[in-house]
């Protein structure tokens, strides 16, 4: 699968980017600081540049207005999506002020619902979105894991091998139902059958996959 790498202009956490040969790495605004900080160049850089406060000289630039309907994060999304990208790896969008977070988690279910795989990076915590679909850890994955119905109501969720197991369950979004339940040293399992769910984790979770 075709990756993508976007960073954002939001708290890194300690974060390393896991750009690797191949994979496509776009800076969003402020974020080609965090990405010339650890050393690499973006294929693209996206924004408006008002957080930046400048144009990078030297880089491909996808320039946008001030007054845009998308945030920068959402406009590189899109461009990655254009490119072909399936995994998404997104940096320096947890944290910070709370309505980008939640605009970020937003983007996170765009992305799972036109599916893709949206990973969310900040210090030890990822998120990630499930649509119709499911993802699997492995024994080693310890923690919690937190489940969030914020589209509306998910069908169907099972949670396998967890210390608050669910099988075919509704999850609604006005219940915190799902809020830290534990890995158990099993390989574990969350599905959601029809609907939308965010889930966070331990980055060190030993994600195995997804389908």
């Amino acid at each position: 699968m075709k990756c993508c790498h976007i960073v954002g202009a939001g708290e890194m956490g300690g974060c390393k980017i896991a750009w690797k040969a191949g994979d496509l790495l776009i800076a969003a605004d402020a974020g080609y600081t965090q990405v010339r900080r650890q050393g690499l160049k973006p294929d693209l850089v996206v924004g408006d540049f008002d957080s930046l406060g400048s144009v990078p000289e030297g880089e491909k630039i996808v320039r946008h207005p001030v007054m845009k309907d998308d945030t920068d994060m959402m406009l590189a999304v899109k461009l990655a999506f254009e490119a072909g990208c399936e995994t998404f790896y997104l940096y320096g969008v947890l944290g910070g002020r709370l309505d980008h977070t939640l605009g970020n988690l937003q983007t996170a279910m765009y992305i799972a619902n036109r599916g893709g795989r949206p990973f969310l990076l900040g210090g030890d915590c990822c998120v990630t979105a499930l649509h119709n679909a499911e993802i699997r850890f492995r024994p080693e994955a310890a923690g919690v894991l937190s489940v969030f119905p914020l589209a509306g109501p998910a069908r169907g969720v099972t949670l396998e091998n967890l210390l608050y197991p669910l099988r075919d369950y509704t999850m609604e979004s006005d219940v915190a139902l799902g809020v830290s339940n534990e890995f158990i040293g099993k390989p574990a399992r969350a599905a959601v059958r029809e609907g939308t769910l965010v889930l966070a984790f331990p980055k060190l979770a030993f994600v195995e996959g997804e389908a």
